[in-house]
């Protein structure tokens, strides 16, 4: 890994999190949110990788400091997660890599994966001051509730047609309430399950749509933060 930890201030307390610059030294700012198992290195590695494509790119601790490899134990921290608190620290986020001097433009995305993939969607709705666009790999956290009418900024999302936890039917309904309301939500669909993204855990990874889905976040991305 090539980052580095740091802290930032969060409305009046301090977060940490995984820095990792992009080889030029400048870019525009992205924010990696975690899985439900916490700030992992697998997290700090994506990170790492988004960072040699060029964006600045944090990995907030919304835990502060627990993480695990179990799953009882994560679904336990999912659902104990103190959404007001993880909204905070998320704009908290997005204000210190504005304020970055390696980022330029001055323009910020969030991206999260399966819990953070809804709460990257959450941090666009709740904080569009600070936040320019969102990436969600099938988000799914019960206690996040995301309003179409106001999600104001572009949003791209990935999910998966074998993903039980998230049903297709749900995310065109999602997809189609913000596209009614003035904005802009577009939906890839991939053959593939729930985590097909994460190549840590090879029993639902899928490399051809890691790689299809991949592509397709740095094209959206540059597309609006450049």
């Amino acid at each position: 890994m090539s980052g580095s930890m740091v802290q930032f201030p969060a409305n009046g307390h301090t977060c940490e999190g995984y820095l990792s610059l992009p080889p030029k030294g400048t870019g525009p700012g992205l924010i990696v949110i975690q899985e439900w198992w916490g700030l992992v290195d697998h997290i700090k590695t994506l990170a790492d990788r988004f960072a040699a494509e060029g964006f600045v790119a944090l990995a907030p601790d919304l835990y502060h400091g627990e993480r695990t490899t179990s799953p009882d134990q994560a679904g336990k921290l999912l659902m104990a997660l103190n959404i007001e608190q993880a909204g905070k620290d998320m704009r908290g986020a997005a204000e210190y890599l504005r304020a970055n001097g390696s980022v330029k433009p001055k323009r910020v995305a969030t991206l999260g994966f399966c819990m953070g993939g809804q709460l990257a969607l959450f941090a666009a709705q709740e904080h569009p001051d600070v936040i320019d666009a969102a990436v969600d790999f099938y988000g799914i956290h019960p206690k996040v509730e995301i309003v179409p009418a106001r999600v104001k900024v572009p949003v791209l999302g990935h999910f998966a047609t074998r993903d039980k936890g998230v049903p297709l039917e749900s995310v065109h309904a999602l997809a189609e309430g913000v596209k009614a309301s003035g904005g802009s939500f577009d939906v890839f669909e991939y053959d593939a399950d729930h985590a097909f993204f994460n190549d840590t855990r090879p029993t639902v990874y899928d490399a051809a749509a890691a790689s299809l889905a991949f592509s397709r976040t740095l094209t959206f991305l540059r597309k609006i933060l450049s």
